[in-house]
């Protein structure tokens, strides 16, 4: 088959696998959207799932039909220990721009764009010399006494509001997207739920959309006793075999090529369903198909590769990040659960290790904030990466 082709590839499909079988998903956004906008209280959306089940690309995707609708839209990936007053900025600045096309009143939209400016410079120091201040880039003056406080619950929910009601002139709404929400810190997570819960109050225009590793809803819970009511909650998981295959035909098929029956089952009991995986595997196929149709011979002969490619960007990458310690913390979760995608006990671990369950929450605190473990249940870790316990058994091979 042509490389050249290959609908696998990244950014070479229309409709990349990792929306198959999210047309539930896809279509509740559209109602969240239209109730928004009539100005019907909805609560905003938290997606939750492991990695490789196509959360980002779903969040993307949510973004693009909010954009479509004419909403102001802006995204954000969150990352551990960095303050959210920039990026969430940015996304903001990029959601005012989107709206100012259709409003009519430029001093309005300065106002906001005042508010915003005023939001963004409160993340530099209040010690820091002029030459390293940072400047968010907004070319108008800040405002002063609206979202200028240092607080960052009372800035938030100040801006959010400014920005809301600018939607709400020209009749549309505001979506501020949000990847790896797990790693936004505490005191900041805590003032996104106020915020929300301010704009649930007053039916303002505007939503977040958060995604993240599943201990997420824990962690708004912990943040906000109230989050419970601000979010509704929806599991990205691994596809269905109907689902599976569908990601899998729709592309072969649009560059009229075929694959036969076996194959499916062999791309579908080597991905598990995942997404991320029936890319990696249906890409190499692809390739190393010499005729049309792609055989199950075809999938046996690219699987090392396919595997190879994971070992280094999908698994080897994230392996990489551990120290030592996590490492062998990491390797025992492994043994444990026998390299299948099970939570194993953390008492468990302590036993295999020979080592006191106290002395290992430094790694086990560690390997969660870097994302590669999650606590399942009181007591229960789990890999972040599914099969990544499979892999780290083969290294031991």
């Amino acid at each position: 088959m042509d490389p050249v082709r290959n609908p696998f590839a990244p950014g070479a499909g229309q409709r990349p696998p990792e929306l198959a079988g999210r047309e539930k998903e896809l279509a509740a956004f559209e109602v969240v959207l239209e109730r928004i906008a009539r100005g019907r209280p909805e609560r905003s959306l938290v997606l939750t799932g492991l990695r490789g089940v196509g959360k980002t690309v779903l969040l993307g995707e949510l973004r693009s039909m909010a954009v479509r609708r004419g909403w102001g839209a802006g995204k954000i990936e969150a990352r551990p220990d960095a303050d959210l007053r920039r990026p969430l900025s940015a996304a903001l600045h990029r959601a005012v721009r989107d709206l100012a096309v259709r409003h009519r009143a430029p001093e309005r939209v300065e106002s906001v764009l005042g508010t915003l400016k005023a939001f963004a410079l409160k993340s530099n120091p209040e010690n820091a010399k002029l030459r390293d201040r940072w400047q968010p880039g907004i070319d108008v003056p800040a405002t002063t006494g609206r979202a200028d406080s240092g607080d960052i619950e009372i800035d938030l929910v100040e801006l959010f509001t400014d920005v809301a009601e600018l939607a709400q002139d020209v009749g549309t709404g505001v979506a501020v997207l949000i990847d790896e929400m797990q790693d936004i810190g505490a005191d900041d997570i805590s003032a996104l739920c106020a915020a929300c819960h301010e704009l649930s109050q007053s039916g303002a225009p505007l939503v977040v959309v958060g995604a993240g590793l599943p201990h997420l809803p824990a962690l708004l819970s912990a943040s906000k006793s109230y989050s419970e009511r601000l979010f509704r909650y929806v599991r990205i998981d691994r596809l269905d075999r109907e689902d599976a295959d569908q990601a899998v035909l729709v592309p072969v098929d649009r560059e009229q090529a075929a694959i036969t029956p076996a194959a499916l089952d062999a791309l579908f009991d080597r991905s598990g369903g995942y997404p991320y995986f029936i890319q990696a595997f249906a890409k190499a196929a692809w390739d190393a198909a010499p005729t049309d149709p792609i055989t199950v011979e075809d999938v046996a002969m690219a699987a090392p590769e396919a595997e190879e490619e994971l070992a280094v960007g999908f698994f080897g990458s994230r392996y990489e990040r551990a120290t030592p310690a996590e490492r062998e913390y990491l390797r025992a979760m492994a043994e444990l659960t026998e390299g299948k995608d099970d939570p194993a006990g953390t008492s468990d671990v302590a036993v295999f290790l020979g080592r006191k369950p106290s002395s290992l929450s430094p790694a086990r605190d560690s390997l969660i904030k870097k994302g590669l473990v999650y606590s399942a249940e009181r007591g229960r870790i789990a890999f972040t990466v599914p099969h990544f316990g499979r892999y780290l058994r083969g290294m031991e091979e």
